[in-house]
């Protein structure tokens, strides 16, 4: 911050918390100089940062006068925080003028990119850029191509070598209500696996459960339920 923004600083927290206010001329100037001083390398505002808001919110949560180190110390926690989510890259079409075999032009590039995070001139490149960024749309449209992250093409070749999930699978395509849809009320089954028996040994008195090839007609019933109540929200 410059002086002068640390001033309008200092004015705020003095209004926030009359305490803070000083008659001696001295003592302020003393004051304002120690708060430069130690704020020299704190931004007034940058990306997702605002040095008045934390004043701010320290002066509503604490009840001791607040320093200059109140606010240098959250900046640097947010600086490092910012920094360890961004991956050092950008766009290639950001920097038309790089040539791809310059590879000190590259870096200084990246340097500055790195330091425009840094201050809060920017926000971090995060790792999610691929489903946050331009290509978001892309993916969605492709996804919705697809139906899911594995084409249909290859969820067929698959199926023959898991007869019970195509069986499931074909069911919903066609409409039908799937039963391992809901939990089964009968046995406990959760939704998503099939309906069992419950198994005792005799002399551990162990519990075990057999999975079984059809469901309850309880389950059958309310997974017909759940399938018209989606049907009318559709």
């Amino acid at each position: 911050m410059t002086p002068r923004e640390v001033a309008a600083l200092l004015a705020y927290v003095v209004r926030l918390d009359p305490r803070m206010n000083l008659d001696d001329e001295t003592a302020a100037a003393d004051r304002l100089t120690q708060w430069c001083d130690l704020l020299s390398d704190v931004p007034a505002t940058a990306h997702g940062w605002d040095a008045a808001r934390v004043a701010r919110d320290y002066i509503a949560r604490n009840p001791y006068r607040i320093q200059p180190s109140d606010i240098s110390r959250p900046w640097h926690a947010h600086k490092a925080d910012i920094l360890a989510r961004h991956v050092g890259t950008f766009e290639p079409t950001a920097h038309p003028h790089l040539d791809p075999d310059d590879v000190t032009g590259y870096r200084a590039a990246l340097a500055a990119d790195r330091a425009a995070v840094a201050t809060g001139q920017q926000p971090p490149t995060t790792h999610r850029a691929i489903t946050a960024g331009p290509a978001a749309e892309q993916v969605q449209r492709r996804l919705a191509a697809l139906g899911s992250y594995v084409p249909r093409h290859v969820e067929d070749v698959l199926n023959a070598y898991r007869p019970k999930r195509a069986a499931r699978v074909a069911t919903i395509r066609a409409g039908q209500p799937d039963a391992l849809a809901v939990e089964c009320t009968w046995c406990g089954a959760p939704a998503g696996q099939p309906c069992r028996v419950r198994l005792s040994t005799p002399k551990t008195h162990a519990i075990r459960y057999r999975p079984m090839k059809a469901a309850h007609p309880c389950r059958i019933e309310a997974a017909a339920a759940h399938h018209d109540r989606q049907e009318q929200t559709a």
